[in-house]
């Protein structure tokens, strides 16, 4: 017990695409000490939680595996929250729709702890959304109505659902949603046809809507469920009953989108994976960050320490990467060194985005390489600049060698490499699940931007059988395939923006 007050978040996780979470939903769970989960919440979206926040899996898996009984998982949540925590309580969909939300409110409200329902976009309405299904047309009509697919033969005066009034509805231009009906559809289907709807009447059924593995079925309610086992459709899935499911074949607008039903997995260190991914998401694609490299602070900065001391001796100084630029700044301020100091040194750029990240700090670039090859930043700095003089490297602690040594043969006077901050693996990977997708084949390519995620991923993945792969660069297609994947995607120029494109136009030329 503590003094300190919990409280408890009933977020809605939405109905499973990352970014359909909403803001307030993303902010809980930014500031939770624990979440507690179920199945179709995306496990992505844990990562949005701190580090050291618990995370504790209460769901089941399409009703094969027992779920938390929920007496236990009301104690849990009452036993968090007065040991001082925020509790996220992150439910698929909505969490007082077709849920357990109120049954949980009840139990915090009784036991006095706070609490706060955080709503969330239901599947009822997003996976129609998403197949080109709308709801409701002024054409058609306005009704529409949400429905559990099941009844319980036992409690038929508190269950029953009303088939005639729904039936009813639908031939007045209504629409109506079923949900958790996948084991009953058929007999769903066929209450609504003895209750007087045509079975003719438009029907279709998406199964995880959303998400990369999205998949819709059309036919009529007279057809669908037997459409819908031939094609193995399974839960979670909707059904929509009425004329509005009819016009997805003119609106089916996500399945129109160039990456719709990819999984791509973005390698990227976690502080620059997120713009990565929401430009894939942006095309359709499911992207999942799994970032198999970050940035740490060194044990010792000697060599740079003594490298800044020195500064204006330097003729030039060589920035591999973005992060380089942040390393040295960032040092340059632990010192109380001023950045004026290395006003008298020429800057080379490797690549346009740690160009304009030099750029950001009012440096101005005297040279950028087309490629990031040694020769390359050899020829672009201009052999004549580099005879004699004195050129300074802030890099990460392991790099290739092979830039010093041709800068020396090319008659340099003196490079320094100082090492301005170190890589590794990260911790707290949900690596079991990475691999358990790779092995399941679905995992449709893995984008890397340097040769240290391609090493690291293989190393944490282990076999990955030719999985495909994206690579920003030469090099880092080199390792890649050293590495055992088969990289289809190389850019020609080697930043992100056109890493997206190419992947952009390999699925759409696979298509």
């Amino acid at each position: 017990m503590t003094d300190r007050p919990g409280r408890v978040y009933l977020v809605g996780a939405g109905p499973g695409a990352f970014d359909l979470i909403t803001i307030r939903g993303a902010e809980c769970l930014r500031r939770a000490d624990c979440v507690i989960y179920d199945y179709l919440v995306n496990p992505e979206l844990l990562s949005l939680a701190p580090s050291g926040a618990e995370r504790i899996f209460a769901g089941k898996k399409g009703g094969a595996d027992k779920a938390m009984d929920q007496a236990d998982l009301n104690a849990l949540l009452i036993e968090r929250a007065r040991s001082g925590k925020k509790v996220v309580r992150l439910k698929g969909g909505d969490p007082f729709i077709f849920g357990r939300g109120g049954e949980e409110a009840e139990a915090l409200s009784r036991a006095g702890i706070p609490f706060e329902v955080v709503p969330g976009v239901t599947s009822a309405i997003a996976a129609p959304a998403y197949a080109g299904i709308p709801l409701t047309h002024r054409r058609l009509g306005s009704f529409v109505a949400f429905v559990t697919g099941h009844e319980d033969e036992s409690r038929r005066d508190r269950t029953r659902i009303p088939w005639t009034e729904l039936a009813r509805a639908a031939r007045r231009g209504g629409t109506i949603v079923l949900l958790m009906a996948t084991a009953r559809m058929k007999a769903a289907l066929e209450s609504l046809r003895r209750a007087g709807l045509a079975a003719r009447t438009p029907a279709a059924a998406v199964q995880w809507g959303t998400t990369a593995s999205q998949k819709t079925v059309s036919g009529s309610i007279a057809d669908l469920a037997e459409k819908c086992a031939r094609e193995k459709l399974g839960a979670p899935a909707v059904v929509v009953v009425g004329e509005s499911a009819a016009m997805r074949d003119r609106l089916r607008w996500s399945e129109a989108m160039p990456l719709f039903g990819r999984r791509i997995v973005v390698t990227r260190a976690r502080e620059a994976a997120a713009d990565f991914a929401r430009a894939l998401r942006s095309l359709g694609a499911e992207a999942i960050e799994f970032p198999t490299i970050e940035t740490a602070r060194l044990s010792s900065y000697a060599a740079l320490d003594a490298a800044i001391d020195g500064i204006e001796r330097f003729n030039w100084m060589i920035f591999t990467s973005a992060t380089g630029v942040d390393a040295f700044i960032g040092r340059l301020r632990e010192l109380r060194r001023d950045i004026r100091s290395i006003g008298g040194a020429s800057l080379c750029a490797i690549g346009p985005a740690t160009g304009a990240r030099l750029e950001q700090y009012a440096l101005r670039v005297d040279a950028m390489p087309r490629e990031y090859r040694a020769e390359s930043i050899v020829a672009a700095i201009g052999p004549e600049r580099i005879r004699g003089a004195r050129i300074l490297i802030p890099r990460a602690r392991v790099a290739r060698e092979i830039l010093p040594r041709m800068l020396e043969d090319a008659g340099a006077a003196e490079v320094v490499v100082a090492p301005a901050y170190r890589t590794k693996k990260p911790a707290g990977l949900a690596v079991e699940r990475m691999r358990a997708m790779v092995a399941a084949g679905q995992v449709d390519m893995v984008a890397f931007t340097s040769s240290s995620t391609a090493a690291n991923f293989r190393d944490l993945i282990g076999r990955i059988d030719g999985l495909k792969a994206a690579a920003i660069g030469p090099i880092t297609a080199d390792t890649a395939r050293r590495c055992g994947f088969d990289v289809v995607v190389s850019p020609k120029e080697y930043t992100v923006a056109a890493l997206i494109e190419e992947i952009r136009r390999y699925f759409e030329r696979a298509s």
